[in-house]
């Protein structure tokens, strides 16, 4: 039987995260992934991060290829009724957004960890976690057909939202919010060079369009789609000509194409689960919240979480203070669902929900507005670039 301070389920960004944080403070612990390593580390997401993520991957100790490689946005646009507006972060919060591939990010926590001497359990089946109601929680699980269990003071579930630490918790103690949006995005990821230099987020009568990168060579584009739509029936031509036509005329005019090097379709969700915390199991990033997309909130809720869990057990530990860890819920629940409400009110704004010509009309309406009012665009752009992390504290 192994044991560890804190157990860590799942080798993502934010399991990774918060398990580097917790070396750098003296804490051990264990990460365990059901996944392999490539699979995990090959993962396509996310790539905007707000400052609060940038910081604190500094406070990690694994900035320094990210502050040299990212792509630091003052402003994004939104296109509609065939224009294109800018909307300029920087001169409305003095702040601005890093373009950073989440494979990026994984990449660099997942190279420190193991150079640290970390320790990661890879291909692990049959996790199991339990006694969590309990000062003496467990995890139990299978690697290469030998059972493992690992006894521990706290177990940190950052396995996503199929995974098994939110589905171990009984029904009757949590409480789920969950909307349910009826499309999806069809993804592809190209080595071409961005259609602009910033983020493009259009609507129009036919569905969504986005125009973003990875880096000054790698293009990510997304297009609305129904939920019974498959990859396959997607050929790069046919999505590349959608693309433009759902685009200002002068943005679509400036896309390169290319073949693509990976294609997929995301359904929509928003989803939050109360409490996130049931005795010494604690839900982060993923496996606590789901955001759509358009906000670009997912990564960086996951990160605010880490930020308050890892405080919360350096009190602990340090100086017997369970202020930080009995506060975690209600500390991460105030930013969570302020995100999830923009992300919900950006997507509302910005996709065809049906084919209603008044619907659309009202959106077109609610751009024109946006786009006219420093106040309105105001509160786009504070939302976009991120609320503080101290929010909600």
């Amino acid at each position: 039987m192994g044991r560890t301070q804190v157990a860590i389920i799942g080798a993502g960004p934010s399991g990774l995260l918060l398990s580097q944080l917790l070396h750098l403070n003296g804490i051990d612990s264990v990460v365990i992934e059901r996944q392999s390593r490539d699979h995990v580390a090959g993962r396509i997401r996310a790539g905007v991060l707000e400052r609060g993520t940038v910081d604190l991957l500094i406070e990690a100790g694994v900035g320094e290829r990210m502050l040299r490689e990212r792509l630091v946005h003052d402003g994004f646009a939104l296109g509609f009724a065939d224009r294109s507006v800018r909307v300029d972060l920087r001169a409305m919060t003095g702040d601005a957004v890093s373009v950073y591939g989440q494979t990026e990010v994984t990449r660099d926590l997942t190279e420190a960890r193991e150079a640290q001497g970390g320790k990661l359990v890879y291909e692990a089946t049959h996790v199991s976690v339990g006694r969590f109601d309990t000062a003496r929680p467990v995890v139990r699980y299978v690697q290469h057909g030998l059972t493992h269990e690992l006894e521990c003071d706290f177990i940190a579930g950052c396995d996503g939202y199929h995974g098994v630490c939110r589905q171990s918790l009984p029904p009757e103690s949590v409480q789920n919010f969950e909307r349910i949006y009826p499309f999806g995005w069809l993804g592809i990821l190209a080595d071409v060079p961005p259609a602009t230099h910033e983020l493009v987020y259009s609507n129009h009568a036919r569905g969504f369009a986005l125009c973003s990168m990875r880096s000054l060579t790698r293009s990510r584009y997304y297009l609305q789609c129904g939920l019974d739509e498959k990859v396959e029936s997607w050929s790069d031509q046919r999505f590349w000509d959608e693309l433009r036509r759902r685009l200002p005329a002068a943005v679509a005019a400036a896309v390169v194409t290319g073949p693509s090097i990976e294609k997929s379709i995301a359904p929509l969700r928003s989803f939050v689960v109360e409490p996130l915390r049931f005795g010494t199991l604690f839900l982060v990033g993923d496996a606590a919240h789901i955001v759509p997309p358009t906000g670009a909130k997912g990564l960086n809720l996951a990160a605010a979480d880490v930020r308050v869990l890892y405080r919360g057990f350096v009190e602990h530990y340090r100086r017997g203070d369970p202020t930080g860890l009995e506060r975690y819920s209600e500390i991460c629940l105030r930013r969570i669902w302020k995100a999830e409400r923009f992300s919900w009110w950006f997507t509302s704004i910005m996709h065809k929900f049906s084919d209603d010509a008044f619907d659309h009309r009202i959106q077109l309406a609610e751009l024109d507005y946006l786009t006219g009012s420093t106040a309105a665009l105001t509160s786009l752009a504070e939302n976009y670039v991120g609320l503080p992390f101290e929010a909600a504290a």
